[in-house]
């Protein structure tokens, strides 16, 4: 079932009111951009972030909330045990990293 929107729009400009669902119509439409534009990326980012939490393994050198980069002694699953320097190991909450910095010797993705 296919319909047009020229009847309806011809109505309204012989003189006759338009239905009221149309009103709703740009209201609708500002939903989607914001939808398609803010939310949806929005959502796939923290998608990603959990994803990259997850994988977060004993060895990994880490870029914490903070801008330390520290390395990874052990994986609770809330807390990180990390080392920042020889000797000097803080437990920071999960959440709080941001990164995981590949190693040195490893090429960059777009070489």
């Amino acid at each position: 079932m296919q319909t047009s929107l020229l009847p309806v729009l011809a109505a309204a400009a012989a003189g006759g009111q338009p239905p009221a669902w149309l009103q709703f119509l740009p209201i609708v439409g500002m939903g989607l951009v914001m939808w398609f534009l803010f939310i949806r990326p929005q959502m796939r980012q923290q998608k990603e972030h959990k994803a990259k939490l997850e994988s977060i393994k004993k060895g990994d050198t880490v870029l914490t909330g903070g801008g330390l980069l520290a390395k990874v002694i052990k994986v609770d699953e809330a807390y990180v045990e990390v080392e920042l320097a020889p000797n000097v190991r803080v437990r920071a909450v999960k959440s709080t990293i941001t990164d995981i910095v590949p190693p040195a010797g490893a090429k960059p993705a777009n070489d």
